[in-house]
């Protein structure tokens, strides 16, 4: 070993002065190679050859800190934290947007708003640079979120599209509307005729062009008495949703549920009240989530893309962190119908 290739003490971090040392170069001439910068193949080979032999490993942290990066993106679901657990298609998504972050070395951080102090809390923390972009799922109109990420021009993109969303923020999501409108048609077209919704989540984009879709598939059947309103996208709002539609018209045939958790717990309701699906009441659901598969019957649904969502939502923040031009408005991707045994 020559005096240039002095070993690293134990417990001292290696630097760039070690690496410059070992290879008998300038640090400017490391610190180029270390930024991507051009040096002879020479000095490439010697440097590279003396990052290996000092055991040199980048301080993340300070180059960040330098360049004012966090190499992080938060992922901000707007729902209660329940159903942040329970929900496997914010799973989907959530997984597609991680595997995207991580192929670029970038963290993702996990934010649940869950009430007025979440979002103040997540405001000051948006605000703080923490985070160098954000992935927002289920916005709602007029939701502060909004104007928090266009107030401070970070690098973002929602999942969904929120009524009042800025056109400059881009957005990833399905054609609820249409979707809708496909599988109602379906349910219908199995001589359906008394068809109700369990309608949830209508403050949301999502939930509102979900009704919106179903509404238009009956056309002059619609009945308003036949839509039972409920607040969330989860098992217990479907249960409850379906005994009120029960209670409404109990000859009832037919019905579409906002989302496959909605539907399994219509379907539990259904039981209960000794009704038979498909063979009294047709069921269908939205998502074609693990809980298609989890009830008796499988669940006759809309397949929503839940990883390739997240996935597309990522790249679009990176993109945007990489300095290039995004197309002004959102991505639509396909949601074909998913017929099974429900209907």
């Amino acid at each position: 070993m020559s005096a240039t290739e002095q070993p690293n003490k134990p417990g001292k971090r290696a630097t760039v002065h070690d690496i410059a040392a070992a290879a008998g170069v300038s640090r400017g001439t490391v610190s180029r190679v270390l930024n991507g910068g051009y040096v002879s193949v020479t000095a490439r080979t010697a440097i590279e050859r003396a990052i290996r032999e000092v055991g040199y490993v980048p301080n993340t942290a300070a180059r960040n800190l330098v360049m004012q990066r966090s190499q992080a993106v938060g992922f901000i679901v707007l729902e209660p934290h329940t159903l942040f657990l329970e929900d496997p298609n914010i799973g989907g998504i959530l997984l597609g947007a991680n595997a995207t972050l991580s192929g670029a070395d970038y963290q993702m951080v996990n934010l649940v708003v869950d009430s007025e102090r979440d979002t103040a809390r997540i405001t000051r923390y948006l605000s703080g640079g923490f985070v160098d972009g954000a992935i927002i799922v289920s916005a709602r109109s007029h939701d502060p979120i909004i104007q928090v990420v266009g107030s401070l021009s970070l690098p973002s993109a929602f999942v969904g599209h929120p009524r009042d969303l800025r056109p400059e923020i881009p957005y990833v999501g399905i054609d609820n509307l249409s979707s809708a409108e496909e599988i109602t048609r379906r349910l219908l077209a199995g001589g359906r005729r008394r068809v109700g919704m369990i309608a949830a989540a209508v403050d949301r984009d999502s939930g509102a062009d979900r009704l919106a879709g179903f509404r238009r598939a009956l056309g002059p059947l619609f009945d308003e008495s036949l839509v039972a309103e409920v607040p969330l996208y989860d098992f217990s709002c479907g249960a409850k949703g379906m005994r009120t539609l029960l209670e409404r018209e109990p000859r009832i045939d037919g019905v579409f549920a906002a989302s496959d958790a909605v539907a399994a717990g219509a379907l539990e309701a259904l039981r209960e009240a000794g009704r038979s699906v498909p063979e009294e009441v047709g069921v269908v659901g939205f998502d074609d989530s693990s809980w298609a598969t989890r009830t008796r019957p499988h669940l006759s649904t809309v397949h929503q893309p839940a990883t390739d969502i997240g996935a597309y939502a990522a790249d679009m923040v990176l993109r945007q962190l990489r300095g290039e031009q995004i197309p002004r408005g959102g991505r639509l991707l396909p949601s074909p119908v998913v017929w099974r045994d429900s209907a």
